[in-house]
């Protein structure tokens, strides 16, 4: 007994690991996406969700994650540590 409640309890942990690296690893759709959503990638906070949001509203769907760049408080340094969190479609 003490065996299979072991081997259950390690393949939940497995589980939740494999599952938690799954959703890590999807992009975010900056043309879709919601404050909150935006909010999951690293590098992007409430402030800077916003900024995205309205740049969208503004100016239509973004045509290239690279297009962030022209968001005041986006450089190229964060846009590089976020930009394969994230996806354009």
């Amino acid at each position: 007994m003490k065996s299979a409640l072991k081997q259950a309890l390690l393949v939940s942990i497995l589980l939740l690991f494999t599952l938690g690296i799954a959703c890590a690893s999807v992009p975010v759709n900056i043309n879709t996406a919601t404050a909150q959503q935006l909010q999951s990638v690293k590098g992007i906070g409430p402030q800077t969700a916003e900024k995205i949001i309205a740049y969208r509203t503004t100016h239509g769907k973004f045509s290239s994650v690279e297009q962030l760049s022209d968001i005041k408080g986006i450089g190229a340094s964060s846009l590089a540590k976020m930009s394969n969190q994230l996806c354009v479609q």
